[in-house]
């Protein structure tokens, strides 16, 4: 099996006991498949090799919702205080971003 991927087997044993042991059950399965996953992943890393910065993982997500949220902000902005709410919102969307990622 190539480093990182999940085993397809695995996957349709784990969707095929979710069919089976219904709802009440999933969040063990899940928690099961995942850790299993991660124990794959493990053994394929050198010792060497530090764990990725985890912190980084809601950047992108931050970053989406900026960009979602910046829509109706730029729309009211603009509205109703023209260019300088338009520098205001975007200077605020930027600054909120920066300081997360520092």
């Amino acid at each position: 099996m190539e480093e990182g991927k999940v085993d397809r087997d695995d996957l349709h044993a784990a969707i095929a006991a979710r069919k089976e042991l219904g709802p009440e059950l999933e969040p063990q399965l899940v928690d099961s498949f995942v850790a299993r996953i991660e124990q794959r992943l493990e053994r394929g890393r050198p010792g060497g090799v530090a764990r990725p910065d985890r912190s980084r993982d809601g950047s992108f997500v931050l970053a989406v919702l900026s960009l979602i949220f910046a829509i109706p902000l730029t729309a009211i902005a603009v509205t109703q205080a023209g260019l300088l709410g338009l520098a205001l919102v975007w200077v605020g969307i930027v600054l909120v971003n920066a300081v997360y990622n520092r």
